[in-house]
């Protein structure tokens, strides 16, 4: 029977290679010898259907019993539950989330901003919430704070341009335009405290729309984990799909649909390019469409990111890397055929939400995505864990009727990494009359690509050694490349494609104006 069992095991489609491999090993004897007492006892017909049967009553109704509990202790709301047992559900039934090749078709084409009509209808901004998804602590740049709070311009931060971006809108278009921000429980209190200078925003009490955080799963029964050397390590941030829940939950969703708010713009905190623009909200007001997707088109240097798609039925569907089998992948990184990626700058209609909400029994379906873990990140030999997230843009499948618009790549600029700081800082970008950063005229849409060493520039503070003086001037600079330890002195002007490589220890100052060279020491 023991043969018989593992080989069974070995060719189940219904249970995810991870539990496969994990009921293999030899800490899962318990396990088998249970199941094998009673498929013994059983002498069932159909084994592979018994087995996966038991798995499923093993880690089904009690554990997430033991989940919903664990939930309602900490205080998260009833539509965050109800969300996360359905991703969990997901998961004990095998679903990986994944998105086979086969079963979509590329998006042949878009309507783009360049071709839609000049006129714009003012009046709705009345009716538009701008809201910032602002959770980011920004820990691959080794920030311990909101990221929204780096310094990206002389003295003012991300959330400064955002400030004076939403007051500039308002006083030009003499409109009551609503601002919110999603923060985590990680960004809330320092959010709060910094923007104590822009009153006229605090003093809003639904500026705060705040994110869930999800249990982790243990990845051997498929139950809460739990640490007892730090609890918080039990949980972690649910992905910005959790706006939804977070709209339901906190009553807000409701609350703005009775004060007349028909519109909500959504992007990321940390990307100063997606503003509101007016010609947009019109086209997006007109449309009629439950929700509207900023992509932009795929170059070599996004094949490894996310890209739109349609079903066979020609909805629209967002993959992520996380939803693409490694077979699939050479059709995945095919910027030919699947020729759009999604900037993460949403437009959602809010009534049409709301419906489709009441619709599908409080939640919005969204696919899985399985993130495979060890309760504490720094301890590799803590408990193996899943974070189940799910993707905010992946609910353009569950709202039929939703649309995209192609935007060109000055809507998209995420500072990601201390090189696309180190960029912005720089004179090769500008700030706008309506604090907007874009590229300088002179750039001609291109922006500088900048590769600093990975070991010694990874973190802010470790950027901040290589500029004591200020960033270089970049405006007529294609492409950086630094190596070692390097310093910048004050007044130095980066022209062409420069290259410096220092292989020694000390620190190596460049100074004055260097144009289309290699630097070595």
């Amino acid at each position: 029977f023991e043969c018989l069992f593992f080989s069974k095991i070995q060719s189940m489609a219904a249970i995810s290679e991870d539990v496969k491999q994990y009921i293999l090993k030899e800490d899962m004897a318990g396990l088998f010898n249970e199941m094998a007492a009673a498929a013994i006892a059983a002498q069932p017909a159909d084994l592979p259907a018994y087995l996966i049967d038991f798995l499923k009553q093993k880690s089904g109704p009690a554990a997430s019993s033991l989940f919903r509990q664990k939930m309602v202790k900490e205080g998260l709301s009833g539509a965050f539950i109800t969300a996360f047992l359905q991703c969990y559900a997901d998961l004990v039934e095998g679903k990986t989330g994944m998105i086979a090749e086969s079963s979509i078709t590329p998006v042949a084409s878009l309507p783009s901003l360049d071709s839609l009509p000049s006129d714009v209808d003012s009046g709705l901004l009345g009716q538009t919430v701008v809201l910032k998804l602002n959770g980011g602590l920004g820990t691959s740049m080794g920030l311990e704070k909101a990221k929204s709070l780096l310094t990206v311009k002389g003295e003012d931060t991300f959330l400064d341009f955002i400030a004076k971006q939403i007051l500039h809108l308002r006083k030009v278009f003499n409109a009551p335009l609503k601002f919110m921000l999603m923060n985590s429980f990680s960004t809330s209190d320092d959010t709060k405290a910094f923007l104590t200078k822009y009153p006229e925003l605090l003093r809003d009490p639904e500026l705060e729309l705040l994110q869930h955080k999800a249990p982790k799963v243990r990845v051997d029964n498929l139950e809460p984990a739990e640490w007892a050397k730090n609890p918080a390590q039990e949980w972690c941030p649910p992905g910005h799909g959790d706006l939804y829940a977070a709209f339901i939950g906190s009553g807000k969703l409701d609350a703005l649909l009775k004060q007349g708010f028909k519109y909500c713009f959504i992007s990321n905190s940390d990307n100063l390019g997606a503003t509101l623009d007016m010609k947009i909200l019109t086209f997006f007001a007109k449309s009629g469409a439950p929700m509207m997707m900023e992509v932009c088109e795929r170059t070599e240097s996004d094949k490894k990111g996310g890209h739109l798609a349609q079903d066979k039925d020609g909805n629209l569907l967002l993959r992520e890397s996380a939803q693409c089998e490694k077979a699939d992948e050479p059709a995945f990184q095919d910027i030919t055929k699947h020729k759009y990626f999604n900037t993460n700058n949403l437009w959602l209609n809010l009534p049409l939400l709301k419906a489709a909400i009441d619709r599908n029994g409080g939640l919005i379906p969204l696919p899985m995505i399985r993130n495979s873990k060890t309760v504490d990140p720094r301890d590799a030999s803590s408990t193996p864990v899943y974070q189940l997230e799910t993707a905010m843009g992946a609910a353009i499948a569950s709202l039929p009727g939703s649309t995209a618009l192609i935007v060109p790549r000055s809507r998209f600029a995420p500072v990601k990494t201390c090189g696309d700081l180190f960029c912005l800082r720089s004179d090769a970008y500008v700030v706008t009359e309506d604090f907007r950063l874009e590229l300088a005229p002179s750039r001609n849409g291109v922006g500088p690509v900048v590769d600093l060493d990975s070991k010694l520039y990874k973190l802010v503070d470790k950027m901040e050694a290589l500029i004591p003086n200020g960033v270089p001037s970049m405006v007529g600079c294609d492409r950086l490349t630094v190596k070692g330890p390097v310093a910048f002195g004050p007044d130095t002007v980066l022209k062409g494609a420069v290259t410096i490589k220092n292989g020694g220890d000390a620190r190596l100052q460049v100074d004055g104006s260097v144009a289309d060279k290699t630097i070595e020491q």
